[in-house]
């Protein structure tokens, strides 16, 4: 076992000493230690066996969109609630969905459509979509995202590129373009978030050589000693593993390229479409080349990517407004998996899709749909799981969950089992000292997609 001499008895958000942390033989997962866990990552990565790490890249639809109008189409129901879009036929024998999403429906046994999503708090934010929890009766801190969590217990799987990315855009209204909080994790788990600052072109040198970056590094390195070791709030330690990814991300032009599109495929670019910048009122934009820019940063190590894309807060106009976004989902989402599994990336990368929660069944005298947090929905893909199949199904107009209640910390289960967590087993410790499990112990991987 290597060991690394340390005198600094600080403790990361994991319950971990710096001192033990340093005993790098001693970091250990089924008897396996951290060089070898790395270096099956990185064999496998040379075999061409997919990422050599696991990945969750999440599209969080700000607003709540209308479950009823998308892949739970209620034909029997009263037009005031049936609305005006018809279902169309997969390629799953038995499976609808509704007719402005062809692409999602001409590979269906790619994805899994949760009808049945219930347990949402009913706030306008993204907190149960990122970290599967309601922010009621939260522990000191608050509960980190599902970005946070992989960044504290898996660590970065490459020095070059951050393990937790949000690529949603600052807001209006800030909680929609939320990228995930760290919770108790603390600050060194947060994510690196291009779009709300100055942009990917900060990943970048300007002007400043590896040499004297590495000088700079140094002088660093050798103050403040007597703030960190008084430090009892875990900030300068955030600080300490900022200036480790942010040497690692300078020094390497892995990141950029990461976020430059040009390096793709123009055939496979144009299939992604660009979308637009432009921010849709308070919320985030809709911007189809984000999904390629996810899929090409979990490729480069990336463990989390979160995306935030359109407004979905429709109380007026929703028909016409779902005529221009349900396409642009349809063609964003349907690339990107297929890209996963042309890349053989499907095992190693989940998908998950949706909002904070649904819309009313009966439809608003301005046309639109209002807040229901009774059921929503979700579409899953990727991760190993069991696709093409529908999970819950809702009542008549599509206002309760009539078979299958699925909760959001069930779907977070399914998520840290397809990167290989056990949710019976694994916990963070919060601010208090108490560790915590990632989900209820109550709720487990979903049955019927593990």
């Amino acid at each position: 076992m290597l060991s690394i001499t340390s005198t600094d008895s600080g403790r990361f958000c994991d319950g971990m000493s710096r001192r033990g942390f340093l005993k790098v033989g001693g970091l250990a997962l089924g008897g396996a230690s951290m060089p070898q866990i790395l270096a099956a990552e990185a064999a496998s990565k040379r075999e061409g066996e997919g990422l050599g790490h696991k990945a969750v890249i999440m599209v969080f639809l700000a607003g709540g969109p209308p479950h009823q109008d998308m892949w739970d189409i209620k034909v029997d129901a009263p037009s005031n609630i049936r609305g005006e879009f018809k279902p169309i036929k997969t390629n799953v024998p038995g499976i609808e969905i509704g007719e402005l999403f062809p692409k999602i429906a001409s590979m269906a046994d790619k994805f899994a459509f949760v009808r049945s999503m219930v347990g949402a708090h009913g706030g306008h934010d993204a907190q149960q979509c990122l970290t599967g929890r309601s922010p009621r009766n939260a522990p000191p801190g608050g509960w980190p995202s599902i970005g946070a969590v992989l960044s504290s217990l898996e660590g970065p799987a490459s020095d070059a590129v951050p393990p937790f990315v949000g690529l949603s855009p600052k807001c209006g209204h800030d909680q929609w373009g939320d990228p995930g909080q760290t919770g108790f994790c603390g600050p060194s788990h947060a994510a690196f978030t291009p779009n709300r600052g100055g942009g990917a072109a900060d990943v970048e040198l300007k002007g400043i050589s590896i040499e004297r970056l590495g000088d700079r590094r140094a002088l660093l390195g050798s103050i403040d000693t007597f703030r960190r070791d008084v430090d009892s709030s875990g900030m300068m330690e955030g600080l300490d593993a900022f200036g480790q990814q942010a040497y690692g991300v300078l020094t390497s032009s892995k990141l950029a390229e990461a976020f430059d599109l040009s390096k793709e495929d123009p055939k496979l670019v144009e299939r992604y479409g660009k979308g637009t910048e432009k921010l849709t009122a308070d919320g985030p934009w809709k911007r189809l080349d984000q999904f390629l820019m996810a899929r090409r940063l979990v490729e480069a190590g990336a463990r989390c990517v979160t995306i935030g894309f359109s407004r979905w807060d429709w109380h007026g106009n929703n028909f016409g407004r779902a005529r221009t976004d349900f396409p642009m989902l349809d063609q964003g989402v349907a690339t990107l998996v297929q890209d996963l599994h042309d890349r053989g990336l499907d095992k190693d990368v989940s998908v998950v899709v949706w909002g904070e929660f649904g819309r009313t069944p009966v439809i608003n005298p301005q046309g639109g749909r209002d807040h229901w947090p009774k059921v929503s929905c979700a579409l899953l893909a990727g991760g190993g799981m069991n696709t093409g199949q529908v999970v819950g199904a809702t009542t008549r107009d599509g206002g309760e969950a009539a078979e299958r209640p699925v909760d959001f910390q069930e779907v977070f289960a399914t998520l840290y089992h397809n990167v290989g967590i056990d949710v019976n087993k694994a916990t963070v410790t919060d601010l208090t000292g108490r560790p915590r499990y990632l989900v209820d112990q109550q709720f487990a991987p979903m049955r019927e997609l593990v």
